[in-house]
Protein backbone atom coordinates (compact mmCIF):
# COMPACT_ATOMS: atom_id res chain seq x y z
CA UNK A 1 0.00 0.00 0.00
CA UNK A 2 1.26 3.53 -1.02
CA UNK A 3 1.00 6.33 1.67
CA UNK A 4 1.00 9.55 0.46
CA UNK A 5 0.95 12.74 2.87
CA UNK A 6 0.97 16.53 2.18
CA UNK A 7 2.25 18.62 5.24
CA UNK A 8 1.06 21.78 3.51
CA UNK A 9 -2.61 20.76 3.32
CA UNK A 10 -4.62 22.43 5.80
CA UNK A 11 -5.80 18.36 6.41
CA UNK A 12 -3.83 17.37 9.92
CA UNK A 13 -1.34 14.18 8.82
CA UNK A 14 -2.58 11.74 11.06
CA UNK A 15 -6.05 12.18 9.21
CA UNK A 16 -4.16 12.24 5.86
CA UNK A 17 -2.71 8.71 6.81
CA UNK A 18 -6.45 7.42 7.81
CA UNK A 19 -7.55 8.75 4.95
CA UNK A 20 -4.97 6.55 2.53
CA UNK A 21 -5.91 3.48 4.59
CA UNK A 22 -9.75 4.22 3.86
CA UNK A 23 -8.96 5.05 0.18
CA UNK A 24 -7.36 1.58 -0.32
CA UNK A 25 -9.67 -0.50 1.68
CA UNK A 26 -12.69 1.25 -0.41
CA UNK A 27 -11.09 0.56 -3.40
CA UNK A 28 -10.02 -3.25 -2.50
CA UNK A 29 -6.31 -2.30 -2.44
CA UNK A 30 -6.37 -2.99 1.03
CA UNK A 31 -8.37 -6.17 2.08
CA UNK A 32 -9.53 -7.68 5.50
CA UNK A 33 -6.71 -9.28 7.23
CA UNK A 34 -4.31 -7.48 5.99
CA UNK A 35 -2.05 -5.98 7.99
CA UNK A 36 -0.86 -2.19 7.93
CA UNK A 37 2.92 -0.99 7.90
CA UNK A 38 4.54 -0.96 11.69
CA UNK A 39 3.58 2.65 12.72
CA UNK A 40 7.33 3.13 13.52
CA UNK A 41 8.40 2.11 9.43
CA UNK A 42 5.87 4.48 8.45
CA UNK A 43 6.40 7.42 10.23
CA UNK A 44 9.99 6.72 9.07
CA UNK A 45 8.69 6.65 5.36
CA UNK A 46 7.00 9.38 5.59
CA UNK A 47 9.42 11.66 7.82
CA UNK A 48 6.34 11.90 10.35
CA UNK A 49 6.57 11.46 14.14
CA UNK A 50 5.16 7.85 15.10
CA UNK A 51 2.55 9.93 17.31
CA UNK A 52 0.98 10.97 14.25
CA UNK A 53 1.32 7.26 12.48
CA UNK A 54 -0.18 6.33 15.56
CA UNK A 55 -3.13 8.74 15.69
CA UNK A 56 -4.11 7.93 12.24
CA UNK A 57 -4.34 4.00 13.09
CA UNK A 58 -6.27 4.74 16.30
CA UNK A 59 -9.02 7.08 14.17
CA UNK A 60 -9.03 4.05 12.06
CA UNK A 61 -9.58 1.84 15.13
CA UNK A 62 -12.16 4.24 16.08
CA UNK A 63 -13.77 4.05 13.20
CA UNK A 64 -13.94 0.52 13.41
CA UNK A 65 -12.13 -0.64 10.27
CA UNK A 66 -8.92 -1.87 11.62
CA UNK A 67 -8.10 -3.75 15.15
CA UNK A 68 -4.99 -2.55 16.66
CA UNK A 69 -2.85 -4.93 18.97
CA UNK A 70 -0.08 -4.54 20.98
CA UNK A 71 3.08 -6.38 19.06
CA UNK A 72 0.63 -7.26 16.38
CA UNK A 73 0.27 -3.77 15.12
CA UNK A 74 -2.63 -3.02 12.84
CA UNK A 75 -4.72 -5.15 10.57
CA UNK A 76 -7.79 -4.36 8.43
CA UNK A 77 -10.58 -5.81 10.27
CA UNK A 78 -12.00 -9.11 9.39
CA UNK A 79 -15.25 -9.51 7.86
CA UNK A 80 -15.39 -5.75 7.34
CA UNK A 81 -17.13 -4.43 4.28
CA UNK A 82 -15.39 -2.08 1.79
CA UNK A 83 -18.36 0.34 1.44
CA UNK A 84 -18.27 0.74 5.45
CA UNK A 85 -15.01 2.61 4.11
CA UNK A 86 -16.66 5.04 1.87
CA UNK A 87 -18.98 5.81 3.84
CA UNK A 88 -16.70 6.47 6.71
CA UNK A 89 -14.85 8.69 4.32
CA UNK A 90 -18.56 10.37 3.22
CA UNK A 91 -19.18 11.20 6.85
CA UNK A 92 -15.93 13.00 7.10
CA UNK A 93 -16.50 15.07 3.86
CA UNK A 94 -19.85 15.73 5.31
CA UNK A 95 -18.65 17.21 8.59
CA UNK A 96 -15.47 18.99 6.37
CA UNK A 97 -18.13 20.30 4.46
CA UNK A 98 -20.34 21.56 7.47
CA UNK A 99 -17.51 23.02 9.62
CA UNK A 100 -16.87 25.19 6.23
CA UNK A 101 -20.51 27.19 6.57
CA UNK A 102 -20.39 26.96 10.38
CA UNK A 103 -23.22 24.36 10.59
CA UNK A 104 -22.96 23.82 14.41
CA UNK A 105 -22.80 19.87 15.12
CA UNK A 106 -26.47 19.64 16.30
CA UNK A 107 -27.59 21.26 13.01
CA UNK A 108 -25.46 18.50 11.54
CA UNK A 109 -27.14 15.61 13.26
CA UNK A 110 -30.74 17.04 12.55
CA UNK A 111 -30.19 16.67 8.64
CA UNK A 112 -28.82 13.57 9.17
CA UNK A 113 -31.64 12.27 10.81
CA UNK A 114 -33.88 13.68 8.36
CA UNK A 115 -32.24 12.34 5.53
CA UNK A 116 -31.71 8.76 7.04
CA UNK A 117 -35.76 8.51 8.21
CA UNK A 118 -36.40 10.33 4.45
CA UNK A 119 -34.54 7.44 3.03
CA UNK A 120 -35.81 4.30 5.11
CA UNK A 121 -39.52 5.17 3.68
CA UNK A 122 -38.23 5.18 0.16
Amino acid sequence: MLFRVDPARPVPLADQIAANVRRGIADGTVVPGERLPPARELAASLDVSIHTVLAGYQRLRDEQLIELRRGRGATVREGLRPDRAVVVGLVHDLVAAARRIDLDDDELVDLVRSAASGASGA
